[in-house]
Protein backbone atom coordinates (compact mmCIF):
# COMPACT_ATOMS: atom_id res chain seq x y z
CA UNK A 1 0.00 0.00 0.00
CA UNK A 2 1.53 3.55 -0.67
CA UNK A 3 1.74 5.52 2.32
CA UNK A 4 -0.32 8.24 0.43
CA UNK A 5 -3.54 5.89 0.57
CA UNK A 6 -3.97 6.22 4.53
CA UNK A 7 -3.33 10.34 5.91
CA UNK A 8 -2.89 10.32 9.33
CA UNK A 9 -2.90 13.68 10.86
CA UNK A 10 -3.10 15.83 14.29
CA UNK A 11 -5.41 18.21 14.57
CA UNK A 12 -4.83 19.66 18.55
CA UNK A 13 -6.22 16.20 20.10
CA UNK A 14 -8.14 14.83 17.19
CA UNK A 15 -6.45 12.02 15.57
CA UNK A 16 -7.58 12.70 11.94
CA UNK A 17 -7.74 9.70 9.54
CA UNK A 18 -8.58 10.44 6.30
CA UNK A 19 -8.90 7.89 3.24
CA UNK A 20 -6.65 9.38 0.30
CA UNK A 21 -8.23 7.35 -2.97
CA UNK A 22 -10.25 10.12 -4.23
CA UNK A 23 -9.20 8.54 -8.05
CA UNK A 24 -11.42 5.79 -6.60
CA UNK A 25 -13.74 7.57 -4.77
CA UNK A 26 -11.48 6.31 -1.80
CA UNK A 27 -12.62 2.59 -2.10
CA UNK A 28 -10.67 0.14 -0.07
CA UNK A 29 -8.22 -2.55 -0.46
CA UNK A 30 -6.70 -5.14 2.05
CA UNK A 31 -3.53 -3.42 2.39
CA UNK A 32 -5.73 0.06 3.16
CA UNK A 33 -7.62 -1.92 5.22
CA UNK A 34 -5.18 -3.07 7.64
CA UNK A 35 -3.97 0.23 7.77
CA UNK A 36 -7.05 1.67 8.65
CA UNK A 37 -7.18 -1.05 11.47
CA UNK A 38 -4.17 -0.16 12.62
CA UNK A 39 -4.12 3.74 12.93
CA UNK A 40 -7.96 3.36 14.77
CA UNK A 41 -6.09 0.86 17.40
CA UNK A 42 -2.69 3.01 17.61
CA UNK A 43 -5.73 6.09 18.44
CA UNK A 44 -7.08 4.02 20.97
CA UNK A 45 -4.34 3.38 23.03
CA UNK A 46 -2.78 6.99 23.35
CA UNK A 47 -3.27 8.68 25.46
CA UNK A 48 -2.76 12.39 23.99
CA UNK A 49 -6.01 11.51 21.63
CA UNK A 50 -9.08 12.77 23.01
CA UNK A 51 -11.59 12.15 20.10
CA UNK A 52 -10.92 10.41 16.09
CA UNK A 53 -11.90 11.77 13.01
CA UNK A 54 -12.70 9.10 9.87
CA UNK A 55 -13.06 11.00 6.30
CA UNK A 56 -12.05 10.66 3.14
CA UNK A 57 -10.46 13.05 -0.06
CA UNK A 58 -11.85 14.47 -2.98
CA UNK A 59 -15.14 14.81 -2.07
CA UNK A 60 -16.68 11.35 -1.07
CA UNK A 61 -16.30 9.49 1.85
CA UNK A 62 -16.03 5.71 0.86
CA UNK A 63 -17.21 3.73 -2.36
CA UNK A 64 -16.66 0.40 -0.54
CA UNK A 65 -14.42 -1.90 -1.76
CA UNK A 66 -12.03 -1.90 -4.90
CA UNK A 67 -13.41 -4.96 -6.34
CA UNK A 68 -11.78 -4.01 -9.44
CA UNK A 69 -8.30 -3.82 -7.71
CA UNK A 70 -8.49 -6.52 -5.93
CA UNK A 71 -9.25 -9.11 -7.97
CA UNK A 72 -7.00 -7.98 -10.42
CA UNK A 73 -4.13 -7.66 -7.64
CA UNK A 74 -5.50 -11.55 -6.35
CA UNK A 75 -6.00 -13.72 -8.53
CA UNK A 76 -6.92 -16.31 -5.64
CA UNK A 77 -9.41 -13.54 -3.96
CA UNK A 78 -12.43 -16.20 -4.13
CA UNK A 79 -10.12 -18.86 -2.84
CA UNK A 80 -9.31 -15.96 0.58
CA UNK A 81 -12.68 -14.44 1.16
CA UNK A 82 -12.67 -15.54 4.65
CA UNK A 83 -9.32 -13.27 4.90
CA UNK A 84 -10.56 -10.53 3.49
CA UNK A 85 -13.77 -10.52 5.67
CA UNK A 86 -11.82 -10.63 8.57
CA UNK A 87 -10.44 -7.83 7.33
CA UNK A 88 -13.39 -5.90 6.63
CA UNK A 89 -14.51 -6.41 10.06
CA UNK A 90 -11.69 -5.73 11.60
CA UNK A 91 -12.25 -1.99 10.97
CA UNK A 92 -15.69 -1.75 12.40
CA UNK A 93 -14.20 -3.56 15.58
CA UNK A 94 -11.76 -1.09 15.41
CA UNK A 95 -13.92 1.51 15.34
CA UNK A 96 -16.47 0.57 17.93
CA UNK A 97 -13.70 -0.59 20.36
CA UNK A 98 -12.08 2.69 20.51
CA UNK A 99 -12.78 4.23 23.70
CA UNK A 100 -12.53 7.67 22.15
CA UNK A 101 -15.67 8.98 20.18
CA UNK A 102 -15.35 8.36 16.32
CA UNK A 103 -16.71 10.97 14.22
CA UNK A 104 -17.49 10.60 10.56
CA UNK A 105 -16.92 13.34 7.82
CA UNK A 106 -19.18 12.52 5.13
CA UNK A 107 -19.36 14.06 1.77
CA UNK A 108 -20.34 12.18 -1.38
CA UNK A 109 -20.87 8.95 -1.63
CA UNK A 110 -20.85 6.89 1.56
CA UNK A 111 -21.53 3.54 -0.33
CA UNK A 112 -21.71 -0.22 0.79
CA UNK A 113 -18.75 -0.74 3.50
CA UNK A 114 -18.53 2.68 3.23
CA UNK A 115 -21.66 2.93 4.37
CA UNK A 116 -21.11 0.43 7.29
CA UNK A 117 -18.29 2.47 8.65
CA UNK A 118 -20.38 5.61 9.05
CA UNK A 119 -23.42 4.44 10.66
CA UNK A 120 -20.33 2.00 12.79
CA UNK A 121 -19.21 5.55 13.84
CA UNK A 122 -20.42 6.98 17.20
CA UNK A 123 -20.85 10.70 15.17
CA UNK A 124 -21.52 11.62 11.97
CA UNK A 125 -21.12 15.30 10.48
CA UNK A 126 -22.44 15.43 6.53
CA UNK A 127 -22.57 17.48 3.44
CA UNK A 128 -25.81 18.79 2.22
CA UNK A 129 -24.45 16.31 -1.35
CA UNK A 130 -23.95 13.29 1.03
CA UNK A 131 -25.75 9.84 1.39
CA UNK A 132 -25.01 6.47 2.66
CA UNK A 133 -26.17 3.65 0.67
CA UNK A 134 -26.48 -0.38 0.97
CA UNK A 135 -25.96 -0.96 -2.57
CA UNK A 136 -25.28 -4.65 -1.76
CA UNK A 137 -27.87 -6.31 -3.41
CA UNK A 138 -26.95 -4.92 -7.03
CA UNK A 139 -24.39 -7.75 -7.02
CA UNK A 140 -26.25 -10.03 -5.19
CA UNK A 141 -24.51 -9.58 -2.30
CA UNK A 142 -25.80 -8.20 1.75
CA UNK A 143 -24.21 -5.81 3.66
CA UNK A 144 -21.37 -6.80 5.91
CA UNK A 145 -19.70 -4.67 8.03
CA UNK A 146 -22.61 -4.62 10.33
CA UNK A 147 -25.05 -2.73 8.28
CA UNK A 148 -28.01 -5.49 9.62
CA UNK A 149 -26.67 -4.34 12.97
CA UNK A 150 -27.05 -0.75 12.71
CA UNK A 151 -29.02 0.58 9.73
CA UNK A 152 -32.61 -0.36 11.16
CA UNK A 153 -31.30 1.14 14.99
CA UNK A 154 -30.47 4.59 13.80
CA UNK A 155 -33.52 4.53 11.10
CA UNK A 156 -36.30 2.13 11.70
CA UNK A 157 -36.91 -1.42 10.89
CA UNK A 158 -39.32 -0.05 7.57
CA UNK A 159 -36.57 2.42 6.39
CA UNK A 160 -33.56 0.01 6.63
CA UNK A 161 -35.25 -2.19 5.27
CA UNK A 162 -36.71 0.04 2.15
CA UNK A 163 -32.62 1.08 1.63
CA UNK A 164 -31.22 -2.06 1.68
CA UNK A 165 -33.94 -4.39 -0.07
CA UNK A 166 -33.92 -1.44 -3.08
CA UNK A 167 -30.47 -0.47 -2.39
CA UNK A 168 -31.61 2.90 -2.07
CA UNK A 169 -29.86 6.00 -1.54
CA UNK A 170 -30.32 7.88 2.33
CA UNK A 171 -29.63 11.64 1.39
CA UNK A 172 -28.31 13.20 3.68
CA UNK A 173 -31.06 16.05 4.63
CA UNK A 174 -33.24 12.68 5.34
CA UNK A 175 -30.51 11.25 7.71
CA UNK A 176 -30.44 15.04 9.46
CA UNK A 177 -34.45 14.56 9.80
CA UNK A 178 -33.74 11.36 11.68
CA UNK A 179 -31.33 12.31 13.87
CA UNK A 180 -28.74 10.56 12.14
CA UNK A 181 -26.24 13.16 11.64
CA UNK A 182 -24.71 15.53 14.63
CA UNK A 183 -25.00 18.46 11.72
CA UNK A 184 -25.80 18.64 8.10
CA UNK A 185 -23.44 21.68 6.63
CA UNK A 186 -22.73 23.06 2.63
CA UNK A 187 -19.63 21.72 1.24
CA UNK A 188 -17.31 23.91 2.01
CA UNK A 189 -17.84 23.73 5.86
CA UNK A 190 -17.56 20.38 6.28
CA UNK A 191 -14.01 20.13 7.71
CA UNK A 192 -14.81 23.46 10.03
CA UNK A 193 -18.31 21.73 11.52
CA UNK A 194 -16.82 18.39 11.95
CA UNK A 195 -13.73 20.27 14.14
CA UNK A 196 -16.15 22.15 16.09
CA UNK A 197 -17.49 19.12 16.98
CA UNK A 198 -14.34 17.41 17.56
CA UNK A 199 -13.19 20.39 19.89
CA UNK A 200 -16.06 19.90 21.81
CA UNK A 201 -15.85 16.15 22.67
CA UNK A 202 -11.54 17.02 23.29
CA UNK A 203 -12.75 19.14 26.17
CA UNK A 204 -15.07 15.99 27.96
CA UNK A 205 -13.96 13.61 30.08
CA UNK A 206 -12.13 10.68 28.12
CA UNK A 207 -13.28 8.24 31.00
CA UNK A 208 -17.09 8.66 31.36
CA UNK A 209 -16.92 8.73 27.65
CA UNK A 210 -14.93 5.84 27.14
CA UNK A 211 -17.91 4.05 29.87
CA UNK A 212 -20.83 5.76 28.35
CA UNK A 213 -19.90 4.80 24.91
CA UNK A 214 -19.53 0.88 25.91
CA UNK A 215 -22.76 1.06 27.62
CA UNK A 216 -24.61 1.97 25.16
CA UNK A 217 -23.45 -0.30 22.33
CA UNK A 218 -23.50 -3.52 24.95
CA UNK A 219 -27.12 -2.34 25.06
CA UNK A 220 -27.80 -2.43 21.54
CA UNK A 221 -27.27 -5.89 20.96
CA UNK A 222 -24.96 -8.25 20.33
CA UNK A 223 -22.96 -6.70 17.45
CA UNK A 224 -20.62 -9.61 17.19
CA UNK A 225 -23.20 -12.05 16.72
CA UNK A 226 -24.73 -9.62 14.19
CA UNK A 227 -20.87 -9.73 12.36
CA UNK A 228 -20.73 -13.40 12.53
CA UNK A 229 -24.31 -13.68 10.72
CA UNK A 230 -23.48 -11.03 8.06
CA UNK A 231 -19.28 -13.24 7.56
CA UNK A 232 -21.68 -16.66 6.76
CA UNK A 233 -24.24 -15.02 4.81
CA UNK A 234 -21.97 -13.18 2.84
CA UNK A 235 -19.51 -15.67 2.28
CA UNK A 236 -22.70 -18.00 1.19
CA UNK A 237 -23.46 -15.50 -1.47
CA UNK A 238 -20.01 -14.61 -2.44
CA UNK A 239 -19.77 -17.97 -3.74
CA UNK A 240 -22.68 -18.25 -5.73
CA UNK A 241 -23.94 -17.94 -9.71
CA UNK A 242 -26.05 -14.69 -8.40
CA UNK A 243 -22.89 -12.90 -6.88
CA UNK A 244 -20.76 -13.83 -10.51
CA UNK A 245 -23.38 -12.69 -12.55
CA UNK A 246 -23.69 -9.50 -10.31
CA UNK A 247 -20.03 -8.31 -10.68
CA UNK A 248 -19.81 -9.57 -14.11
CA UNK A 249 -22.87 -7.06 -15.01
CA UNK A 250 -21.74 -4.54 -12.74
CA UNK A 251 -18.02 -4.63 -14.72
CA UNK A 252 -20.04 -4.76 -18.24
CA UNK A 253 -22.66 -1.72 -17.50
CA UNK A 254 -25.64 -3.87 -17.60
CA UNK A 255 -28.78 -5.04 -15.40
CA UNK A 256 -28.06 -8.38 -13.79
CA UNK A 257 -29.96 -11.65 -14.29
CA UNK A 258 -30.49 -13.18 -10.80
CA UNK A 259 -31.21 -17.12 -11.02
CA UNK A 260 -31.76 -17.54 -7.45
CA UNK A 261 -28.34 -20.22 -7.67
Amino acid sequence: MSAEELLVEEKSKTRVLTLNRAEARNALTKSLLGALTSALTEAASDAAVRCVVLTGAGGHFCAGADLRRTIAEDPDFYDRLESYMDAYHGVIRAIVRCPKPVVAALDGCAVGFGADMALASDLRVATSRAYVQEKFVDIGLMPDGGGTFWLPRLVGTARALKAMFLADKLEARELDALGVLAACVAPDDLMTATFALAGRLEKGPPLAFAALKASVYAGLGELEAALLREREGQLRLLRSADAIEGVMAWSQKRPPDFKGA
